[in-house]
């Protein structure tokens, strides 16, 4: 390939739109371009190395037995519904990219493919004998992120490889995980990128256990948090750890009763009551007012409390709340501050009649009672989407759940304020807190719930003299044991060696393509650009002639060029008319591996051999470069296609 010819725009400085270096060099470096919020082209530079990542990817895919198949990505409605996700994924923030067609059916663009996979294997999978299988896809996915941002990394449209297997018992689906697991670390490894495997929470896909291996990066969106001695990583919504021991208030302040009233004018924070009255955050119990959002309409108050040095883990909170709920009111939508301003817009928009004005909001105490919840009021919730004409005996358009309102809190507590015997808190009453409260003398018996996020600096529980450490991560991948849930929900049965049917067990494999091409940028870059791994590179050397007006040096770029060529190497020749200096710049820029510069040598039959990586030169004899390059591209080629390090 000639630059020339290669659509190459380069650009001098930073995009506005960009926040991090990779994606700003993949913009700088004419590797994408931005269509619309959060959606991208990808340029001929960018589309190579996709295709590289693709490659290891269906390499190590077809090494453990999965197959290849493409999925289709418009989805039917009735799918989702069966399996009980619909709702989560387009009501509310839900992600999902959804429409109707002209006979009125709804339709989904695939996030991912769990429903349609598992409805295929319902009709295809019907005896123990063809079990297991594993099918695989590389394809676009679609997510209505709400803040798309940072390039491919949050996108609306994106690149995934995504696999699914089925088994006849746990067994078989925990060999064929521990065999993906390898298979991740093995592509990681080939694409050149530093990971590492950490838990993670299942979130909306569900299952009994997951695994998220991140790429680690200053720009990663999730914390790790890991141990020095190696036998503990975990993604910062999963992770456990033990507290800190609290400071103990004054001996007279110990007695676990009602507590002594307490003047806090103003003070409705932590901090505030820290700093005016010398307490440790550790001796204050922190209540924070919530409200979950369900499928059918149901709005339920939640009343939480914490330690006053701890954070709340939404993650795990959703998750209990969910267990506790969701099989009666279906799919929890979300969970908000029951602030004034939420509690406005039920009003305003659900028909609600929520009062707040007897709630100390800033002086909450874990005895808060169910009384100051006014009974919602439904009204009738009018259906805003245009009428359209139907053909008779059409179905309606169904009408949105009614929402109501519970009239008493669900109040969960975390461990770290159920095991303080005496503690600081609010009084129910505007500018009043109690001091030396306890939970008995409260007249409550707390339901205790681990709902802390752990924190760098807290001790592990494997080993109480290691403390976790935090780190920046990119997910590029994720793997989970998905068990039963969709197989039972959407009756994909076979029949067992007994002659019995069950459902069918099941595991999913994800790996971002593009966004794992992106975070390869952000660990491989500096100052002049990007520096890619040689298996994932567009080109695995450039050919510059430092001259485009000096014969000799054209003829012999265009020779060396050539005998890469014959010997297998991707090569890329700039033979634009420009200075050198520009050629140079935009070499490290585009970040090829390796540079040959054919300059004033030419006559000589020298050339310029460039290392992208460490910026080492070397001036050598035309096949003496020729030979090193070879050398060092069949070693690593032969290292890596082996999935062995090089």
């Amino acid at each position: 390939m000639r630059v020339s010819r290669l659509m190459l725009v380069t650009l001098r400085d930073d995009p506005a739109e960009a926040e991090i270096p990779s994606h700003k060099l993949l913009l700088r470096a004419g590797y994408i371009r931005k269509l619309g919020s959060g959606i991208y082209a990808y340029l001929p530079l960018l589309w190579r190395v996709l295709q590289k990542i693709s490659a290891i990817v269906r390499q190590e895919m077809d090494a453990t037995g999965a197959l290849e198949t493409l999925l289709p990505q418009l989805q039917p409605a009735d799918l989702w519904q069966r399996s009980g996700r619909w709702a989560g994924y387009t009501a509310g923030e839900g992600i999902m990219f959804h429409l109707e067609d002209r006979q009125g059916r709804e339709l989904g663009l695939g996030p991912t493919h769990e429903e349609v996979i598992t409805a295929l294997a319902a009709d295809l999978l019907r005896s123990y004998r063809q079990l297991p299988v594993n099918l695989y896809q590389i394809q676009t996915k679609f997510r209505d992120e709400i803040r798309p941002r940072f390039g491919l990394m949050r996108g609306r449209e994106f690149i995934m490889k995504d696999a699914y297997s089925f088994h006849p018992d746990e067994a078989s689906l925990r060999q064929t995980y521990a065999a993906m697991d390898g298979a991740y670390r093995r592509i990681f490894r080939r694409c050149g990128l530093k990971a590492v495997a950490v838990e993670a929470d299942s979130g909306a896909i569900g299952g009994s256990a997951s695994q998220e291996f991140m790429v680690t990066a200053d720009a990663g969106e999730d914390l790790i948090l890991t141990s020095a001695d190696g036998r503990y990583a975990a993604n910062q919504e999963r992770a456990v750890s033990l507290p800190g021991a609290p400071v103990e208030l004054p001996g007279g302040l110990r007695s676990g009763g009602s507590g002594e009233l307490l003047p806090t004018p103003g003070q409705t924070t932590i901090e505030q009551l820290v700093a005016a009255h010398g307490f440790d955050s550790s001796q204050l119990i922190k209540v924070l007012l919530l409200l979950a959002r369900f499928e059918d309409g149901h709005r339920q108050p939640l009343l939480i409390s914490l330690r006053g040095d701890q954070q709340l883990n939404e993650v795990k909170l959703a998750n209990t709340v969910s267990s506790r709920l969701a099989g009666g009111h279906g799919v929890l939508l979300g969970i908000d501050p029951l602030s004034s301003e939420l509690v406005a817009e039920l009003n305003r928009s659900e028909g609600l009649a929520i009062d707040l004005s007897a709630v100390p909001l800033g002086y909450l105490g874990p005895d808060l009672e169910d009384a100051v919840l006014t009974a919602a009021r439904p009204s009738l919730v009018v259906d805003l989407r245009e009428s359209r004409v139907r053909s008779a005996g059409a179905a309606a358009l169904p009408q949105p759940p009614r929402p109501h309102m519970a009239t008493s809190f669900l109040r969960l507590t975390d461990p770290t304020a159920a095991d303080l015997p005496a503690f600081v808190c609010g009084a129910n009453q505007v500018d009043q807190h109690r001091i030396g409260a306890g939970w008995a003398g409260l007249g409550l018996r707390p339901e205790v719930v681990d709902l802390r996020a752990a924190q760098p600096g807290d001790r592990c529980l494997h080993d109480p003299s290691q403390t976790l450490a935090a780190a920046r991560g990119i997910e590029v991948g994720h793997i989970f044991q998905l068990g039963r849930k969709y197989s039972d929900a959407m009756e994909a049965r076979f029949t067992n060696e007994k002659g019995t049917e069950e459902s069918l067990w099941m595991g999913c494999y994800g790996i971002g393509v593009s966004r794992l091409a992106q975070a390869a940028v952000e660990q491989n870059h500096d100052a002049n650009g990007i520096r890619w791994p040689l298996a994932i590179a567009p080109f695995e050397v450039i050919v510059v002639s430092a001259s485009a007006q000096d014969p000799q040096q054209v003829s012999l770029a265009e020779e060396i060029y050539n005998r890469l060529g014959s010997a297998g190497v991707d090569a890329l020749l700039d033979d634009r008319d420009e200075r050198a200096g520009v050629k140079f710049k935009d070499a490290d820029l585009i970040g090829i591996p390796w540079r040959v510069v054919v300059g004033r040598g030419a006559a000589a039959g020298q050339v310029e051999l460039v290392c992208r990586d460490d910026g080492q030169r070397r001036d050598l004899a035309v096949e003496a470069a020729l030979e090193a390059l070879l050398k060092v591209i069949q070693a690593s080629r032969s290292g890596l296609e082996s999935g062995v390090e090089s």
